[in-house]
């Protein structure tokens, strides 16, 4: 053992000493009740109750959860102490100037891109750390996730609030300080290593799902591949992808075999972690192409399951159809503009289109392959206008063309897939499979860019921050809490 790493352990057998006794179990309240009032309608009760049960706090701690659908000009904070008024004074103090004691409240405006965090006296924390918890949500947020996003942002507060005093980055940080520079490169080192192990598990345990997923199936994939019709243009693309699929098969096993070996020290190791992202990318991939070309053979030979992949092909643009009005509805969506307008009587006309088609398919007044170019041509279609859409919303939020230029950039890497932490994933249908994942520019593509953007201009301006007050209406209340964009 090192000197450094010495020195760390030392460090940590006397902060062990110092610790209260019950700092073993500190860590342990599940909420004391959880409320939710969904007035929106975006959240899955049944998913989310369970999940913030499961959350433990430090000091039992009542949490409530509240949705509305608002505008972007709306107070979040002046929202939420109305309700409180009017219909949960249990949420207020006795004496109406503060949240209640014991109480968390986590809110969200789905419509008007809000979020909110406010807690009572005894456990309130600082705006930082509020900014902290709505942070921790809104990457799920951004993308629609409503339930999961909450329950990011209140299991984020369940680990700040009444954070005990050897948790906190203060005391934390100056241990490290007083341990000395080569104890705080100790530390760091062997946190680096936990966290890379931790997620190097993770990620072979993602591949292996898939992998097995594969395997189980490789001689029906065989099966399915050998009946796809080779003249057919979709099936001759499809059958291309798959004349390789046996040597990604067998890379892919290798790739198995090698992250299996390593030891739990090795997976501690950033180029190991890279290696079994890579094995689970690999095993992922094949796991979606499989399902692929069982479908192009469901689907081109009319066979006995050609409504289910059909109803697979249509699927990524039924989704996109679906996140329009979403999109639409946002903070800086244009959603009054001409480009707008004609997103939502496209979004009218394909959906009456998809029944049409479908139906023709079943009549068999239309081929597979009439039916595919169709869906094709609509979600080029949809690409085109969202694009046009993309500029109409980048003329209304910059106020020159630098900033234009920067949420231009923003929105084309995001078509790209150039500003994605993890690359875009490959699409599990045929036209996923035939086209490039950068063909088709979709909602979800869109969101990402905008919200990229309006972020990349709003820190260039120096903007952004919480808003803190109860506006108008709220009078002399003055409860911790504040609320943000996202």
């Amino acid at each position: 053992m090192n000197t450094a790493v010495q020195r760390f352990v030392g460090l940590l057998l006397v902060l062990a000493a110092l610790l209260p006794a019950g700092a073993a179990v500190a860590f342990a309240d599940p909420p004391v009740s959880v409320q939710v009032e969904d007035t929106a309608g975006v959240l899955d009760r049944n998913k989310l109750v369970p999940a913030l049960e499961g959350i433990d706090f430090y000091e039992p701690t009542r949490v409530a959860i509240y949705t509305y659908n608002g505008r972007t000009e709306d107070n979040l904070n002046e929202e939420v102490l109305r309700i409180a008024r009017s219909e949960h004074p249990e949420w207020i103090s006795a004496d109406g100037q503060k949240w209640a004691d014991g109480l968390f409240i986590f809110a969200l405006d789905p419509v008007g891109r809000q979020v909110g965090t406010y807690m009572g006296e005894d456990r309130k924390v600082s705006l930082e750390q509020r900014n902290d918890i709505q942070d921790a949500a809104k990457d799920l947020l951004q993308d629609a996730q409503w339930t999961d996003g909450t329950v990011a942002g209140v299991r984020r507060a369940a680990e700040l609030i009444n954070q005990p005093w050897y948790r906190s980055a203060a005391f934390l940080i100056t241990a490290w300080v007083t341990a000395g520079t080569a104890a705080l490169g100790a530390a760091a080192w062997i946190i680096v290593r936990a966290v890379t192990r931790s997620s190097s598990r993770k990620e072979i345990e993602r591949g292996d799902q898939s992998y097995a997923n594969v395997s189980m199936d490789l001689e029906v994939t065989e099966l399915n591949a050998g009946t796809i019709p080779e003249a057919s243009r979709y099936g001759g693309h499809v059958l291309e992808k798959h004349r390789t699929f046996l040597n990604r098969y067998n890379a892919a096993s290798g790739l198995s075999n090698k992250v299996h070996a390593l030891s739990g020290r090795e997976l501690g190791r950033r180029k190991n972690l890279k290696l079994a992202r890579e094995y689970a990318d690999a095993a992922s991939e094949l796991d979606a192409l499989d399902d692929v070309i069982a479908d192009t053979n469901a689907l081109l030979n009319k066979a006995g399951t050609w409504p289910t992949a059909w109803d697979r092909q249509l699927a990524p643009f039924r989704k996109d159809l679906a996140g329009l009005e979403q999109l639409l509805t946002k903070r800086h969506g244009q959603g009054d503009a001409a480009t707008a307008a004609a997103l939502r009587s496209f979004r009218e006309q394909s959906l009456r289109d998809i029944e049409q088609w479908t139906a023709e398919l079943a009549e068999e007044k239309i081929s597979p392959e009439k039916a595919l170019d169709r869906l094709y041509d609509a979600r080029s279609r949809l690409a085109v206008l969202l694009e046009n859409h993309a500029q109409t919303v980048i003329e209304g939020f910059a106020k020159n063309e630098r900033e234009a230029q920067l949420m231009r950039k923003e929105m084309e890497a995001a078509q790209d897939g150039l500003n994605h932490k993890r690359r875009r994933s490959y699409e599990p249908s045929i036209l996923g499979t035939v086209y490039p994942s950068y063909h088709f520019f979709s909602v979800a593509t869109f969101n990402s860019g905008l919200n990229t953007g309006v972020s990349s201009v709003s820190s260039a301006r120096g903007g952004g921050g919480s808003t803190t007050g109860y506006g108008s209406s709220g009078g002399s209340f003055s409860g911790s809490g504040s609320s943000s964009s996202f």
